[in-house]
């Protein structure tokens, strides 16, 4: 019998997803929970599992090509005189295709037939394109995301234009030379990249951000953690970073001040009870931001054993959709690059992002006008202005400053 597999949620708020390579071609035989594809979302990139033994029939969504929760993306040919076992788990997980006609400008009975996944059809309407102009690369004939980009860069906008025209607007364009001929180099844009223009884009365009810098002298913290980073290292077998005592400092801090741990829902703002801590981690030229779950509860030590864990899974490609779900505010450690300054972009629907940057030796005025050298670091706050005021920001950071400050070889245990 012919069955089909979905695109998969892979995670909360996750409404597409992007086949990055097919990993099957038809005709081959899988097993139930082998993986089918590569997939990327804008949360997590994973692979699809096969939750059926059998033949690979038809691949309808090629690679690159992004598709809806809930659409087809292959066929399957299995066997139900199998065990209840395969047939419960193929009616739980797959349906029957389901064909959406195309909302096209011309409404022909041509467009109506054309195969196409919701998300291109957005793009059609977006674009005003006449889907019959467009050549379906797809298996099929199925137009894709790259057929509708490919006719977009090509001119072809109005939804007017027939076929008799086509060639005739092909001939007026100016040739113009490749970048190759240029000597530039050409760059794919990897769907990760994709995934994080989108949301970058995204967050400037509906998020009203405003900015907040604080100087916090951590003097203390830093013999505090010189203090025990040789022997942490030893005993534990991963570093004593920094990083760990700032992010323990702002979450103390977001649970006096929960107002900062809130989320944008559009009708109403929700502010979370479980403090976890997004907190970005980069493997190459890709960007994942990780969640240290109820990271309020957690010392010291066992935050930096999370941020060592999560950084590894990031830079092997193996965190998982728990990883990346849930978070509720952003620390992110700017200064491992050596910035100083920086205005971070709010990971949507958080309310603020926190930058940590470098720390740095200056020469500070201390008691009666004297001069020391002290180590200084600045944390730079970019809020959403829907949510969060400068009343709330200057207390919260000013807490974070007192709560850093205060750390010290004498009264602060890493465990």
């Amino acid at each position: 019998m012919l069955e089909y597999i979905k695109m998969p949620q892979l995670g909360e708020s996750v409404t597409e997803g992007t086949i990055d390579r097919w990993l099957v071609k038809p005709g081959d035989q899988v097993e139930q929970y082998d993986s089918l594809a590569e997939l990327t979302t804008d949360k997590v990139t994973a692979d699809l599992p096969s939750q059926l033994s059998g033949t690979i029939q038809e691949i309808l969504v090629q690679e690159g090509e992004t598709v809806a929760v809930g659409e087809i993306v292959c066929s399957i040919v299995v066997e139900h005189e199998g065990t209840q076992e395969t047939s419960t788990a193929t009616e739980a997980v797959v349906q029957s295709p389901v064909e959406k006609p195309v909302k096209s400008a011309t409404k022909s009975d041509a467009t109506s037939k054309k195969r196409v996944s919701p998300v291109v059809g957005k793009l059609i309407d977006e674009y005003h394109l006449n889907i019959d102009l467009i050549e379906g690369t797809g298996s099929g004939g199925r137009v894709t995301r790259k057929d509708v980009m490919r006719a977009v860069e090509s001119g072809i906008m109005s939804s007017q234009l027939t076929h008799e025209e086509k060639p005739a607007i092909r001939d007026t364009q100016v040739k113009e030379a490749t970048p190759e001929e240029n000597g530039d180099v050409v760059i794919p844009v990897t769907s990760i990249r994709k995934t994080i223009a989108k949301r970058m884009t995204d967050s400037v365009t509906q998020i009203p951000h405003a900015w907040m810098t604080i100087e916090v002298d951590v003097t203390d913290l830093v013999k505090l953690r010189n203090a025990h980073k040789n022997q942490f290292k030893e005993q534990e077998g991963y570093n004593l970073t920094y990083f760990a005592f700032f992010v323990k400092a702002v979450a103390q801090a977001l649970k006096e001040y929960p107002m900062m741990n809130s989320v944008w829902k559009g009708d109403s703002i929700i502010q979370k009870k479980a403090v976890n801590m997004s907190i970005a981690v980069a493997s190459d030229d890709e960007l994942f931001v990780p969640v240290i779950q109820n990271c309020d509860q957690l010392s010291i030590a066992g935050i930096a054993s999370q941020i060592a864990s999560l950084a590894e899974k990031g830079r092997k490609k193996r965190l998982s959709v728990q990883d990346m779900s849930g978070g509720t505010f952003t620390v992110n450690n700017t200064g491992s690059f050596g910035s100083v300054h920086s205005a971070g972009i709010i990971n949507a629907p958080q309310a603020a992002i926190l930058q940590v940057e470098s720390i740095v030796k200056k020469p500070v005025i201390i008691g009666d006008g004297m001069f020391a050298a002290r180590d200084m670091v600045n944390l730079c706050l970019s809020l959403d202005h829907r949510i969060l005021d400068g009343l709330i920001c200057g207390k919260f950071l000013a807490r974070v400053k007192e709560l850093l400050e205060n750390m010290n070889i004498s009264s602060t245990s890493v465990y």
